[in-house]
């Protein structure tokens, strides 16, 4: 794999496997709403629901902000640096090197969240220092667990993580991959 992290200041652009992930731009925020207004999203997501102009706004800013604190990385996934088709997200929480994703509806099916998730995981491997990096998953979202899966990550033997989101009750699953 060839993963690029740009060297422009202020700036994260990461290629490879055939994706560009970036960071989110002002030119993305009429298409954000399309990418995570679906009830898929709104059920496994803390992401606002529903999603219009105000939440894409709302969203660029927490970005923006989350990179400028350095706890947390929001690009968007594309092809070639252009039309955004999901989000993929690298946070420093205190149990690891966590990655997150969604993928728009439209777009699904296309290996892009695991592709998304090998990328970010090199990131931060080979230029974070990372040395695990983690997902926290429902087992009941087959999706994401298949995408855990195909992305070379394997189930911890660590307790479950109980919470709560937009009033629903939640058991997380946590899935590891290691620097190799």
């Amino acid at each position: 794999m060839t993963d690029h992290a740009s060297s422009a200041p202020g700036r994260i652009e990461l290629t490879g496997e055939n994706l560009v992930l970036r960071e989110w731009t002002e030119a993305d925020l009429p298409a954000m709403p399309g990418l995570f207004d679906h009830p898929d999203v709104a059920y496994w997501t803390p992401l606002a629901s529903p999603s219009d102009a105000a939440a894409a706004r709302a969203r660029l800013d927490r970005a923006r902000q989350l990179r400028s604190e350095g706890t947390a990385v929001l690009l968007a996934i594309t092809l070639d640096g252009g039309t955004p088709m999901g989000e993929v997200m690298l946070r420093h929480a205190p149990e690891g090197t966590e990655l997150g994703y969604v993928v728009g509806p439209a777009f699904r099916g296309q290996g892009l969240a695991a592709r998304a998730v090998r990328v970010m995981a090199s990131y931060a491997f080979e230029h974070l220092g990372a040395e695990r990096v983690i997902l926290e998953l429902e087992a009941e979202n087959a999706s994401s667990v298949a995408v855990a899966g195909k992305s070379g990550f394997r189930l911890l033997d660590v307790p479950l993580i109980a919470g709560e989101s937009k009033g629903r009750p939640f058991l997380l699953q946590t899935w590891g991959l290691d620097r190799s």
